[in-house]
């Protein structure tokens, strides 16, 4: 570049930049300044990488920007102004919006449907304006050009790949001409085809580019065309730098001498999904596996960002707290820690990358990833840890190692085990061990436990919390020291598969057996938690409160004089029918489960649910709606199915196959208690399902909790299994008459109108699109990538499902939604992995399953495509993303009487509703990037919902005490006892004065001064003052 004075390049992904300046002498870290300050090295989009658009939450989306604009403005005090996204499989609308509100001028974008670009070709389209489905021309707000708030100018690389053989024009093998990298060594398509410019050949070759160059812009209204020279793994030979540079001056030095021979607005909603290519095979592929693909590592991503998060939040609170109270040793301990949390962010950023989050990297590397991710939850974890010990302390803290996660982990590749409450007495302080297995109450006198909720939301909540205790005889007190009126005993399960690992035999055909463990005990109770708060609530053996608050259990092979039952097992475990619990045995018939709300049916045979029978405000039963859940696969195309591709067999005369037929000994067990009601099946090791009901007399009441283990186990069993759950139901869920076509074919005058299913598909948690069926693609062209949720409704009710991570949703039938929940293909799919996947884990999925009415005359009041969930939804989904975190509190170690019961970190009231505190992020000292600084970034977004849609008896849920909604600001907000010199509006990632507040001499005193728009994210810069 230094040689060169004319060449331009492009930088994009800062997780490399910032490898090299680590390494890099002085005098090329100034040399690189240079370059970038004379706009020849151009840094686009600017993220820690180029992030997939599918699988990807908005948190980690835009905590990545974030990390990578600010390494930018801290060591090469530079501004991205071009978002520059080509590798990505599909592009989403949530990207754009975040680019807009970064304040970029435009976008570039390339992996999009191969029909999309024809259609984009024909109509010279090519470059658009992408504006969010709810926004309207003319609206306030950031926005990339003029137009909609939040909209962005964004350009489509016509042709299929980034290379330079399918970038340079619409036929490749010209293309190759043009490729100049020869290598010694090196034997490929382009080095065997081109050939070096010389004297006698430059107008020959300069007339073929110009040809290619001049058909690309021929796409577009304009005569500009935008032809990059670059493709993967490129320029790493000084060789090549200067055979492409050498051989492409001599062209256009040519072209530029003999200039004489060489002589609309368009606006777009929605989104490019799902990906197709045609160009591997000349037919379609679906680039729709990936949404699913190795879905432990996504749900491993989940959990670092719910831990991130929440040690962000607490760490601004903690220092800041530290800083303005003057408590040395705590700043010290923050400082040290500062630097963990870098880490956890470049982390958490780099695994959004579009070949992490997907799945698609060989099993070597996403286990180098997995590593990565499980190192910073185990750093956050102790982090939170650490935040929570200063800020409980009353006065100058002086105590440390007094608070632990209730979780351990072993390792990435396992699930966290939940531990027990360590209990000790009033009299000596001393550990009162494991309970008794003997008949009757375990008696353990005056032993106490305490532990801390901490609550990430800036919302009040009511959450079912569980805790492992070593004597079902306890009863629970809140910070306030009330004892809880409502709480629930139930067994820890231990089951094992026919091959009985317990007792150590593999002798084939033993029957599995279903235990509850005498050693532990789960405690189930309701907590009633402030908003951005840490409550401590203490755990106390009670003899008068045992056997109220036991659940009982109904189950054929626990009860007694079965023979697992009365089987010989090891020290600490045996049959389910000690006297801690009542045990009977299964009724005869479908199953039944019911609270105030609702009643749930049950085959008695797979155990799977089939209706739910909602109640009205008088209590009485409706009308039963059909809900039955299955469980089955479809058959992998052997090579056109793999990490990236989705394919059927077209082989097989059955698409689906039963995945669960092999398994004859079904387990059923049904626990009911006071708080919650559930029936779990159990087919083997394979999946583990479990359907739970609440009566809190709450919101979550209304709502039904379903949980799946799945185990695929090592192959090659479930070989070409790509396994989904099916929620079948009468919900009428068909496209409105105009939409009653598939666009693929041809307009016909004869023939049936086709019924086409229509879903909401969320994305990347921050809003929902519309999603219609078109038959001609198949299943694998109809799936479609969700992060936080999808939902089917009619003109009477809709049906919601959320979940904790990215997995692919499909409404193939009426009435039907689908998600998938693993695949196994042995095969590789030709997209670039080479491998098939196969290194599957035990994974746990948890949803919610709502049913909500729907008003009348809906559609009309919406644009068409856009819904939103509703307010109890959203909650919901938030809750299910970010649970309350519990710390076991130590009392040997520090006295409980030096601590402070509750810590509300929003002393004058909670955020609205509405109003997500997405993040409080503490900035890096510009000087000492390693330390932090006084100030921190908060993003807010004001979540969209939809007020009309409830469910029976709405009002009765009590969401209005819990949560009161906004009129777009904030309240009377403070954090803390916290102190604030500056509050700032400034772009999403902070770097610059947000643009609607550029051209006004405007401040903001006070949080409560804040306001939002629905839907809207903006981000604020807090400078926290030295002194309280």
């Amino acid at each position: 570049m230094q040689e060169y004075k004319d060449m331009t390049f492009i930088w994009s992904e800062i997780s490399f930049l910032q490898l090299w300046w680590d390494q890099a002498h002085p005098t090329k870290q100034r040399a690189l300044r240079r370059l970038v300050d004379s706009g020849r090295i151009e840094i686009t989009t600017g993220g820690w990488v180029m992030t997939d658009e599918a699988n990807v939450h908005i948190y980690p989306m835009l905590d990545q920007l974030i990390e990578g604009h600010q390494w930018l403005k801290n060591n090469l005090n530079v501004t991205p102004k071009v978002g520059w996204s080509i590798d990505p499989f599909g592009h989403g609308s949530t990207v754009p919006y975040l680019l807009s509100g970064a304040n970029f001028e435009g976008a570039i974008i390339q992996r999009i449907h191969y029909a999309w670009k024809q259609w984009f070709a024909r109509q010279q389209m090519g470059d658009f304006v992408w504006t969010p489905y709810w926004r309207t021309r003319g609206a306030v707000g950031a926005v990339g050009t003029d137009g909609a708030a939040g909209s962005l100018l964004t350009h489509n690389m016509p042709f299929d790949i980034y290379s330079i053989k399918g970038s340079c024009g619409p036929h490749p093998f010209i293309c190759l001409n043009f490729d100049f990298r020869k290598i010694p060594g090196e034997y490929t398509e382009y080095s065997v085809k081109a050939q070096f410019i010389t004297d006698d050949n430059v107008e020959e070759k300069a007339q073929l580019l110009l040809e290619q160059y001049a058909r690309t812009a021929s796409l577009f209204p304009h005569n500009v065309a935008l032809i990059p020279v670059g493709d993967d793994f490129r320029y790493n030979k000084e060789r090549e730098v200067d055979q492409q540079y050498q051989n492409y001056k001599k062209l256009i030095d040519h072209i530029m001498a003999n200039r004489r021979l060489y002589n609309t607005d368009i606006s777009f909603k929605g989104d490019f999904f799902v990906y197709s290519d045609i160009f591997s095979e000349g037919r379609p592929a679906y680039w729709s596996g990936y949404f699913t693909t190795r879905p432990f590592y996504k749900l491993l991503s989940s959990e670092l960002e719910h831990n991130l998060r929440a040690a962000e939040i607490l760490f601004t609170l903690a220092y800041n707290t530290a800083r303005q109270a003057r408590r040395e040793s705590a700043i010290k301990i923050d400082e040290k820690n500062y630097e963990k949390i870098i880490h956890a962010r470049r982390n958490l950023g780099l695994f959004q990358h579009h070949d992490a989050i997907t799945g698609t990297s060989k099993a070597a590397v996403m286990r180098d990833y997995a590593m990565r991710l499980f190192e910073s939850i185990q750093n956050m974890v102790k982090m939170q840890e650490s935040s929570i010990e200063q800020l409980l302390q009353k006065g100058q803290p002086r105590h440390h190692g007094f608070i632990i996660s209730e979780f351990e982990r072993d390792n990435f590749n396992k699930l966290p085990r939940k531990m027990p409450i360590q209990m000790v007495s009033g009299d000596d302080s001393t550990s009162t061990g494991g309970g008794s297995s003997g008949a009757g109450a375990p008696s353990a006198g005056g032993s106490i436990g305490s532990f801390v909720l901490y609550n990430s939301l800036a919302q009040k909540r009511v959450e079912i919390v569980t805790l492992r205790v070593q004597h079902p005889n306890v009863k629970i007190l809140n910070h306030e020291g009330v004892e809880l009126k409502h709480i629930q005993i139930n067994p820890v399960w231990n089951i094992t598969d026919i091959y009985d690992m317990v007792l150590g035999t593999t002798t084939t055909g033993t029957i599995g057996r279903i235990r509850t463990s005498t050693r532990q005990y789960e405690v189930m109770f309701v907590a009633e938690l402030e908003a951005l708060s840490l409550s401590t609530y203490r755990v106390q053996v009670d003899e008068a409160s045992y056997r109220r608050n036991i659940a009982t259990i109904y189950c054929d092979d626990c009860h007694e004089g079965s023979a697992s039952a009365s089987a010989t097992t090891p020290e600490g475990t045996t049959g389910a029918t000690v006297n801690d619990f009542e045990v009977r045995a299964k009724p005869a018939g479908d199953i039944q489960l019911e609270n105030p709300h609702m009643r749930l049916l049950f085959d008695e045979k797979s155990g799977f649910l089939k209706t739910v029978t909602r109640k009205n405000q008088r209590k009485e039963l409706m009308k039963p709606m059909q809900c039955n859940i299955k469980f089955a696969a479809y058959r992998s195309a052997q090579f056109h199915s793999g990490a990236y591709l989705f394919k059927t067999d077209p082989e097989q005369s059955e698409a689906e196959k039963d995945v669960l037929e092999g398994y004859t000994d079904v387990r059923i067990i049904i626990t009911s208690g006071p708080i919650a009601s559930d029936v779990t099946v159990i087919y083997g090791p394979f999946l583990a399902h479990t359907v739970r009901i609440f009566n809190t007399r709450t919101h979550l009441d209304a709502a039904i909790y379903v949980e799946n283990d799945i185990d695929f186990e090592p192959p090659p069993k479930n070989r070409e299994t790509e396994l989904f759950m099916r929620l079948i139901t009468n919900i009428d869920n068909i496209a409105g008459a105009p939409l009653q076509k598939d666009p693929l074919k041809e307009p016909t005058d004869t023939g049936t109108i086709p019924e086409l299913p229509v879903f909401y598909s969320d994305q990347n948690g921050f809003q929902y699109h519309e999603r219609i069926k078109v038959p001609a693609i198949g299943i694998e062209g109809n799936y479609f990538p969700i992060t936080s949720g999808a939902f089917i409704q009619d003109t009477r009710l809709r049906l919601t499902l959320l979940t904790t991570h990215a997995q692919g949703a499909a409404s193939y039938e009426p009435g039907q939604l689908e998600v998938m929940l693993d695949r196994r293909t042995l095969y590789d799919d030709y997209r670039g992995m080479g491998e098939g996947v196969v290194d599957s884990h035990l994974t746990r999925h948890k949803f919610w399953l709502l049913v909500e009415d729907m008003p009348r005359g809906q559609h009309a009041a919406k644009p068409p495509g856009y819904q939103v969930p509703s307010i109890q939804g959203q909650m919901l989904a938030n809750a299910l993303r970010y649970p309350p975190n519990l710390y076991f509190l130590s009392s040997v170690e520090q006295p409980l009487a030096g601590l402070q019961d509750q810590v509300r970190l929003l002393p004058k009231g909670a955020l609205p509703c509405d109003v997500h505190l997405t993040t409080l992020r503490t900035l890096s000292d510009p000087e000492l990037q390693l330390f932090p600084s006084a100030s921190a970034l908060m993003v807010l977004h004001r979540q969209g919902f939809d007020c009309s849609v409830s469910a029976v008896g709405g009002r009765e849920l009590g969401l209005d005490a819990v949560c009161p909604l906004s009129n777009g600001g904030l309240g009377p907000v403070q954090l803390g006892k916290l102190s604030l010199r500056t509050i700032e509006a400034t772009s999403l990632t902070g770097l610059e004065q947000a643009k609607e507040k550029a051209k006004e001499n405007f401040r903001i005193r006070s949080l409560a001064e804040v306001s939002l728009q629905p839907m809207e994210l903006r981000t604020f810069n807090l400078t926290f003052s030295d002194r309280s």
